[in-house]
């Protein structure tokens, strides 16, 4: 019995099958990676250990780039970067600048203070 390619079925998305594979099965990544946190590699050399994505990501990440951006760069869902991330992240080969928490940002007074301050000048 012969079983159809892909191109023979219409409905046939190979796509399918390539998340799971460029991660091993994993769906959860070593770190916690914010769609805006910033990546930079910290060399473009990918290790022989490492798969041809992670290359891809390591050479995108020459200069600082967020997760969303690396992930429409690649045209890969954001879960699969977010796990190729934690490898790399894992064998120090990149660093990662996460966004300040809201909490943590200045109230709006503060900012009001300053703007007056700014137009007093």
């Amino acid at each position: 019995m012969r079983v159809p390619a892909a191109e023979d079925n219409e409905w046939v998305d190979e796509s399918v099958v390539r998340p799971f594979a460029l991660t091993g099965g994993r769906t959860r990544a070593g770190g916690e990676f914010d769609l805006m946190a910033v990546v930079k590699a910290l060399s473009a050399d990918a290790p022989a250990t490492c798969g041809p994505e992670h290359g891809n990501i390591l050479w995108l990440c020459t200069a600082p780039l967020s997760v969303a951006e690396i992930a429409s760069d690649l045209n890969l869902p954001v879960g699969v970067v977010r796990v190729l991330l934690g490898d790399l992240l894992d064998h120090g080969l990149i660093v990662v600048h996460r966004p300040t928490p809201v909490s943590q940002l200045p109230h709006g007074g503060v900012l009001k203070e300053v703007i007056d301050g700014l137009h007093a000048l």
